[in-house]
């Protein structure tokens, strides 16, 4: 993929569906009973991979590859059935730790693999506070990594308890995967996390009738709730929406609306971030979805200063550090972003990525051992880009090269197709 510095852009765009809250729909409504509809379904590779894994544990889901309109026909919290296949999530690490909690209360066993990337992510931080709650779960190569064999000893003698488990890092994945797990627990589980991380399956859960109870950064779920399917709008993913924010802020003259883009409080770090740095962002049409809060921004091209993401911040906005990069790239000072070390266990080290690549484009930035130290206002030029088949990689530089003199080349720019499918023709209709 080609990339060029481009004039103004103008419009108004729809990013896909949220990615985490597709993946969730997916899942609760498999444990639901009854019938579970959701529209503006993400249906990206990812989301993809969950709607297969589920098919194979015996859910009737339709859907189609293009569309993003599913129906998920529950069977209810013990209905799911042994696959006749390893489950393959794919690129897919939500899929991954979220399935790992149900399965873990299954009576059946069952294992898990992914693509090359997800056998190098670290499972042990699921696998450790699953096994503090009895479950029989494995590394089969005993790296901590996929693939995960599960119940493959105690099969149906295994019996969860329910635990308070302190985790060591923020992650919505690791809090989601106890709380799943939970519903099949005997006795209350709960999960305090160092500071909030995104709240969706809490939100969502609720929704379709479990109970959970959130108190600061503790979340706590009762076993055995009947779940009840339900009708789910899925807001537009402020993930997606943040590198038409980033691009709207710094391509001179430029003025974009995005429609229907989820501000949820754990999520909105981004805004925050670019408000700080001096952004000019307006909500307008705000709305709730289900507990989700839902608005149109509008994003005009602004003058913008550095600033410090850290702390309790980062949870908010871990997928969107690499775009606030660029954003930094171009803003008057020094901005520091720490506190983010979780970036290396992303579908790349995306501290180092971002780092070597905005480096041949000719920023002055510095990689930290848990963030990096970009020093704003040189001009970028175009280079080759290595996306390391990451989305969020590739889609941050694509930003970058409308800022840049020069062509810049994004290899594996496909990979984009994990979230956002449509990605580059979207980015080229605002550009008339």
């Amino acid at each position: 993929m080609n990339c060029k510095k481009c004039s103004p852009l103008k419009g108004t765009i729809k990013v896909p569906g949220d990615k985490s809250i597709s993946h969730r729909s997916v899942m609760f409504g498999a444990l639901a009973q009854g019938r579970t509809e959701v529209t503006n379904f993400l249906p990206g590779a990812d989301c993809l991979s969950t709607i297969r894994c589920f098919r194979q544990l015996g859910i009737s889901i339709e859907n189609s590859k293009s569309t993003d309109h599913v129906i998920v026909h529950g069977k209810g919290l013990h209905g799911l059935s042994k696959p006749a296949d390893i489950l393959d999530v794919g690129n897919s690490g939500t899929t991954m730790r979220l399935i790992s909690g149900i399965l873990c209360g299954q009576s059946f066993e069952t294992s898990l693999i992914g693509d090359e990337s997800i056998q190098r992510r670290p499972m042990g931080r699921i696998m450790t506070p699953l096994a503090m709650m009895g479950a029989d779960i494995k590394s089969q190569p005993e790296n901590g990594c996929a693939p995960l064999a599960i119940n493959s000893v105690l099969g149906s003698h295994a019996k969860l308890t329910g635990i308070h488990y302190n985790s060591p890092v923020a992650s919505a994945q690791i809090k989601s995967c106890i709380l799943l797990a939970g519903l099949y627990a005997e006795g209350e589980t709960s999960v305090t996390e160092p500071s909030l991380s995104r709240n969706h399956t809490e939100l969502m859960l609720t929704e379709f009738g479990a109970s959970i109870n959130s108190i600061g950064n503790t979340a706590t779920i009762l076993p055995e709730p009947i779940l009840t399917g339900r009708r789910i709008e899925v807001p537009g993913d402020i993930s997606s929406a943040a590198y038409f924010i980033a691009a709207g802020l710094l391509v001179p003259n430029s003025e974009i609306m995005i429609k229907n883009v989820g501000i949820n409080p754990t999520r909105d770090g981004i805004l925050r971030v670019c408000r700080q740095m001096g952004a000019n962002i307006v909500l307008e049409n705000v709305i709730d979805h289900g507990g989700e809060p839902v608005a149109d921004l509008v994003v005009c091209s602004s003058e913008l200063t550095a600033t410090q993401v850290s702390g309790e911040l980062i949870p908010t906005l871990i997928d969107e550090i690499p775009v606030i990069a660029v954003l930094a790239c171009f803003a008057k000072g020094q901005t520091i972003i720490k506190d983010a070390a979780e970036l290396k266990v992303k579908e790349s080290n995306r501290i180092d990525v971002m780092v070597d690549n905005l480096t041949r484009m000719g920023a002055d930035i510095t990689a930290t051992p848990d963030g990096m130290i970009i020093n704003g206002g040189r001009p970028l030029h175009g280079a080759t880009i290595d996306s390391k088949s990451d989305h969020r990689i590739a889609m941050s530089f694509a930003i970058a090269a409308l800022l840049a003199e020069g062509e810049t080349h994004i290899l594996n720019a496909e990979c984009v197709d994990i979230s956002y499918p449509n990605f580059y023709s979207d980015l080229k209709s605002l550009n008339r």
